[in-house]
């Protein structure tokens, strides 16, 4: 590769740690693609003889096949996938091979590789994420009105609905889905064309490929174009933030499927056992995906390290940009696929739910709003009339809406029977009618939003 610029080979350590390609084999698709449209473009251009572009698209062609069915090669002295399959094309069409690198640095083919791929990456995470709301949304409907508590500080504090619950998630994932499309829309700039750093003095069209491979245009500045990572640490931030919200729901089901709570039941197939305590249903799954957000959030860190000093244009500690990206894109879409088949098919056990909703005096505030609303009552003042009731119906061992109304009299004068309308869960959830409440009509309406913004 070097010609005659090098008297000696490199030393065994620095073929190993200077090899990149046990790791970018995976960008062979997207190499390819590039490939072909830089070659198309060679011949409109009549920068390369159209018969041998022909040659070099074919031999590209073959080479595609034989990755598809065999693998790539992993040939250390080769380096990258770029040298193992210009090498490759030597060996099938001969000379004329060498005519493709024309007009284009390994800087600015593997920074378009390597778009390509966080492209094809997003839509894969794009399609799992869809998945994922669809199954929140159905499973939200089935449980639309079933009452459960709803907790700040891992308190009791008010009623809500499951269904309500469950769509919270979808929200979340609405804002990762729109995160990664920002970053698609963002990436979509081709970079081929801008060889090492400074552009070609070839005559080429850089337009011509950017539309072959459905880039939007091509990029502007040639240095920039060969240093820019921000599309991989886009990705990522989006990864991270994708994956903070899948452990959030994999701890909620974790700690649901404990026996304290009794809340779900885990699939067998998204369970493990224990080798020694047989009555043991361990929710490992939703534990890996809680411990992967961890490895994403360290993905994106690392790039971030390698990034934050390094000068224009390109270095060699641009190499370590790809692990980190593959490794949190296989470990995300396995929390995606993993946190959609539990939600569809959990058992959630609203029975158990409801008991401990109406068992934490969740309907103080309920006490305290109609105190303002029927009495008048400034609401720090109702907000302290409640706090006593609550701590009568603790001292008695019942629910609020089993006080007497005696005691509730004694309490504050101001209070008749008209309150215990306002004292079940069940008037508690239908109550929240606000937008966005608890109410479950008012989480039937968003439920019907979603699926009209799913396509469903």
């Amino acid at each position: 590769m070097w010609g005659g610029r090098f008297a000696a080979g490199p030393a065994s350590v620095m073929r190993e740690i200077n090899a990149s390609i046990p790791f970018d084999k995976r960008l062979w698709k997207q190499d390819i693609a590039g490939s072909k449209a830089h070659v198309a473009m060679l011949a409109a251009r009549n920068i390369v003889e159209g018969e041998d572009a022909q040659a070099i698209t074919e031999g590209l062609n073959r080479i595609a096949a034989e990755y598809e069915a065999d693998g790539v090669p992993v040939d250390l002295d080769l380096e990258d996938i770029h040298m193992v399959t210009e090498s490759r094309l030597a060996e099938l069409i001969g000379p004329v091979a060498g005519r493709l690198h024309t007009a284009r640095s390994r800087n600015d083919q593997v920074a378009t590789d390597f778009r390509l791929w966080v492209r094809d990456a997003i839509d894969e995470v794009e399609a799992g994420l869809a998945a994922l709301q669809r199954a929140l949304v159905a499973r939200a409907d089935d449980h639309a009105d079933a009452v459960m508590p709803g907790f700040t500080h891992l308190q009791s504090a008010q009623p809500v609905t499951l269904g309500h619950h469950l769509m919270a998630y979808y929200e979340m994932v609405r804002r990762d889905r729109s995160r990664f499309a920002d970053a698609r829309a963002r990436l979509n700039e081709c970079p081929l064309g801008a060889a090492a750093l400074a552009g070609t003095g070839f005559p080429t069209d850089r337009h011509m490929t950017a539309a072959a491979l459905g880039f939007a245009k091509p990029t502007d500045n040639s240095l920039d174009s060969v240093s820019d990572r921000d599309f991989a640490l886009d990705y990522l931030m989006a990864a991270t933030q994708a994956s903070l919200h899948l452990s959030r729901l994999a701890e909620e089901f974790i700690i649901w499927a404990s026996q304290p709570f009794g809340f779900v039941k885990l699939p067998d197939a998204y369970s493990t056992g224990s080798s020694i305590m047989p009555q043991k249903r361990n929710p490992d799954a939703a534990e890996l995906v809680r411990g992967h957000a961890g490895r994403i959030m360290g993905c994106m860190t690392a790039l971030c390290v390698t990034m934050k000093g390094l000068p224009l244009a390109y270095s060699k500690d641009m190499q370590d940009d790809k692990p980190p990206v593959f490794e949190a894109h296989d470990l995300l879409g396995l929390s995606i696929a993993a946190m959609t088949g539990m939600v569809e098919t959990v058992t959630f056990r609203t029975d158990r739910m409801r008991a401990l909703a109406e068992s934490g005096f969740a309907t103080a505030t309920d006490l305290a709003d109609w105190l303002v609303r029927e009495a008048n009552i400034p609401f720090r003042e109702a907000h302290h009339i409640t706090g006593r009731a609550v701590a009568a119906a603790e001292a008695a061992g019942v629910p609020l809406d089993q006080l007497p109304l005696d005691t509730l009299k004694d309490i504050d004068a101001r209070i008749d029977d008209r309150v215990y309308s306002v004292l079940t869960v069940d008037a508690s959830v239908a109550s929240r009618k606000s937008h966005g409440g608890t109410a479950p009509d008012q989480v039937r309406a968003r439920i019907a939003q979603a699926r009209e913004e799913l396509g469903s």
